[in-house]
């Protein structure tokens, strides 16, 4: 794969609501992380989504970093956002992955000069 080609996450919800997943990426598209101005889509930080047997929505996502400021309002955003495009409630789980550039949808912004 080509270093400027867009690799979208698969989620659970890929396999199980594939109807689901357009709405969901569109919602979830509209967190923008403040510091670096990109989509927590873009930055690959939405790591799963899927629906329990309970119908009850889980969004397993990371931060760029552990102590990022803006942490607590980019999670209740999420929250927000995911409750619109699965139209059911949430669970957020943070994971505990370490991000790093390799987790970006679009590696293309690393040619924007934005990260050295």
């Amino acid at each position: 794969m080509a270093d400027s080609e867009v690799k979208e996450i698969q989620w659970t919800l890929h396999q199980t609501h594939p109807e689901r997943v357009q709405e969901v990426r569109a919602r979830l598209s509209e967190v923008i992380d403040p510091e670096i101005g990109m989509t927590i889509i873009q930055l690959g930080l939405i790591r799963d989504v899927e629906i329990t047997a309970d119908g009850i929505g889980h969004v397993k996502m990371i931060l760029t970093t552990p102590f990022c400021p803006y942490g607590p309002a980019m999670i209740e955003m999420t929250k927000a956002k995911a409750v619109e495009g699965l139209n059911m409630p949430v669970n957020i789980e943070m994971g505990m992955d370490m991000w790093d550039f390799s987790m970006m949808e679009d590696p293309s912004a690393l040619d924007w000069g934005m990260y050295a």
